[in-house]
């Protein structure tokens, strides 16, 4: 017997942070729906998901809610498997990082990178984000702060989340040796990344420009797996995450059998803004530790809303759980793999969700299966008679669009063109309903025309048996319903043929058939869908609670304090700023070689502003210069404000000038 091919097929795994949208399951559907469809041809599949639980952010979170960072990643980790439970997803594995294989593989990876020189100690300066979990350079980011002398103080990153600069030591990957043999890879495989414009992408901003070396370790990151060699530092993301796909196979393990058996991997499904990690990094960790490359990496775009990318904050989220507890999971799972051309962005809106299941569930397939059955009842006693070759012009049609609707179904899903392939499904849908109104079945009835009436009852059966087997990668519960009402199941190899014909029916229907989708009232579910999302936004904080959350924002360490340099300071002169109707222009001296400029402005409040020279004032003097309308300010002048007044912080004469407050 000769042995079954293998399908290995992978999702990104999910950072556990928050709570997953449509979009994040969207991947995971998708792969289910390719792994669904692999079994049913007879490969051997493995179906890998799961989640990334390392990093600063799930520090943070973690203390945010008084947990132990395990006990954060536990917890997420169960409501990510029950989210997958919901949506019927098939994997075979779910790996998590903290497991503890994978912790030891990991460190085996690192460790032989190193021994071999891809590997080296460094020190890292760059801007990060802790939402994003990456790096950027200056000319990354996508917004930029500058201070008075043009010095970049911040920003953000291309996510539109803030940025800080950090400077540590780290352990770099030599991306730059790799950078040639990864071209020539791409160019000898032309099918590697999908689709192609993703790879000009990587091509043009990343390699050509310069492929830098990357660092693979943080020492400001606590949660992470340790470098056995240099405790001190812990692995970061890249080769922590990435190397999954091949742990949860048991690479690095005493058992490596089913690495053996699927590596390397068919093909990995992530989201288009992960793409440089998996057709870059990924590749090249992998030729240094001597390993194949995955076979694809394909990746897709965004579920996106009119008004952009999916936010909670925005109140546009979309949770399956509630779609699913209202409509059902195939209505879900057949709206993500339709709407949304595979490798392209699509837009969720409530009105075209509604639509998509009143046309294309309720009013084609539905009405269709329903329409059948309540025929064969009432036309043949519930009795399906085998299909026959005898076939006029409609029958014919009908046989040869479900020919080339098989034939289109296999290349469509083979190239993970879902939606494409569900199109091709309705128009044998589409070809059926259009059949029955050709053969006019309740004229044959009238007239009399039994064996006619018989064979184009048998025709409508076969085609939704057909249909039935045709959506069970996407739709995993209705092809069961279908069945049974054609009076068949699915457990029967016999009835699972994929062919016109394949199947002998001598079938008895069920008696009541049962609309499988109902008909939704349009306005009233578009207005339910959208009265969700806005529940799902953040509410926004009393008054109270805004103040309270300023005070604790504002709240300090002593060590922040003590950076802080306040100096008693003598006005020698006061002018207005021209120009300006706020600024005044102080000339001060705090006991040092030279007076000092500092600019505030307080003009509404000091019309009189001559009778303040002689007084003694409180100013923050080790602020950075900046300058105001082309004028220096070396400092702040301390000041109180009540009922809208603001009045300087003037000291007495027991105070010297250039004395330290603290």
């Amino acid at each position: 017997m000769a042995e079954k091919k293998t399908y290995y097929i992978t999702t990104p795994i999910y950072y556990p942070s928050g709570k997953l949208t449509i979009g994040n399951a969207y991947t995971t559907i998708a792969a289910d729906t390719m792994a669904r469809y692999k079994r049913a041809q007879g490969y051997d599949t493995f179906f890998l998901t799961g989640t990334d639980e390392h990093g600063l952010k799930i520090e943070q979170k973690a203390e945010a809610k008084g947990i132990k960072p395990q006990q954060f990643v536990d917890d997420m980790a169960a409501s990510y498997k029950k989210l997958w439970k919901m949506l019927d997803i098939s994997y075979d594995k779910f790996i998590r990082t903290t497991d503890e294989e994978h912790v030891k593989a990991v460190q085996k990876i690192f460790e032989r990178l190193l021994k071999q020189g891809d590997i080296y100690l460094g020190e890292y300066q760059g801007w990060y984000s802790v939402e994003d979990e990456e790096y950027f350079t200056e000319s990354q980011l996508a917004e930029v702060y500058k201070d008075d002398n043009g010095k970049v103080i911040g920003g953000k990153a291309p996510s539109g989340h803030e940025v800080k600069l950090i400077k540590e030591p780290s352990y770099f990957f030599r991306m730059s040796k790799y950078a040639d043999r990864l071209l020539d890879y791409y160019n000898e495989h032309p099918e590697f990344i999908l689709p192609h414009s993703r790879e000009k992408e990587m091509v043009n901003n990343f390699i050509k420009p310069g492929l830098e070396d990357l660092s693979v370790t943080r020492t400001t990151v606590n949660w992470g797996i340790p470098v056995p060699s240099d405790p001190k530092h812990v692995v970061y993301v890249w080769i922590d995450a990435l190397s999954n796909y091949i742990t949860a196979l048991g690479y690095g393990s005493d058992n490596d059998s089913l690495f053996e058996k699927y590596w390397p991997a068919d093909v990995h499904l992530v989201g288009k803004e992960i793409v440089r990690f998996h057709t870059i990094y990924w590749p090249i960790m992998l030729m240094a530790l001597g390993l194949p490359l995955p076979k694809q990496i394909f990746g897709h775009g965004w579920v996106l809303m009119k008004d952009g990318k999916m936010s909670k904050s925005k109140g546009n989220a979309v949770y399956p759980e509630m779609i699913v507890e209202r409509y059902g999971l195939d209505a879900l799972r057949y709206y993500l793999m339709r709407e949304i051309p595979f490798g392209s962005d699509g837009i969720f809106t409530p009105e075209d969700f509604v639509e998509r299941v009143n046309f294309d569930l309720a009013n084609d397939l539905g009405n269709l299966l329903n329409r059948t059955v309540s025929m064969i009842n009432q036309y043949q006693d519930g009795m399906v008679a085998p299909v026959t070759e005898t076939e006029d012009e409609f029958a014919k049609s009908l046989r040869e669009t479900a020919q080339a609707t098989i034939d289109n179904y296999y290349q469509k899903m083979d190239q993970l063109h879902f939606s494409q392939a569900l199109d091709e499904i309705w128009k044998l849908i589409s070809r059926a309903n259009k059949y029955i109104d050709e053969t006019t079945p309740w004229v044959l009835n009238k007239e009399g025309k039994k064996e006619e009436l018989s064979r184009v009852m048998s025709n409508l059966a076969e085609s939704l048996r057909l249909v039935a087997l045709l959506i069970q990668p996407v739709m995993t519960e209705s092809p069961a319903k279908m069945f049974a009402q054609l009076g068949l199941d699915l457990d029967n190899e016999e009835a699972n043929v994929l062919e016109w014909g394949g199947y002998s029916w001598d079938t008895k229907v069920t008696e009541k058939p049962t609309p499988i989708f109902p008909r939704l009232k349009n306005d009233e579910e578009v207005k339910y869908i959208k009265e969700q999302m806005a529940k799902a936004k953040p509410k926004k904080a009393t008054r109270s609670q805004q103040k309270e959350a300023q005070k604790e924002a504002k709240a300090i360490t002593i060590d922040d304090f003590d950076k802080v340099e306040m100096k008693v300071g003598q006005i020698l002169n006061v002018e207005p700023v021209k120009g300006s109707n706020k600024l005044l222009a102080f000339k001060l001296d705090f006991g040092e070689a030279k007076p000092r400029q500092i600019l505030s402005g307080i003009a509404k409040f000091y019309p009189d502003y001559e009778d303040l020279v002689g007084k003694k004032v409180i100013a923050v003097t080790n602020l950075k210069p900046r300058k105001m309308l082309g004028h220096l300010s070396q400092g702040m002048l301390l000041s109180s404000e009540k009922d809208g007044k603001i009045k300087l912080s003037l000291v007495g004469d027991e105070h010297e000038v250039g004395a330290i407050l603290g």
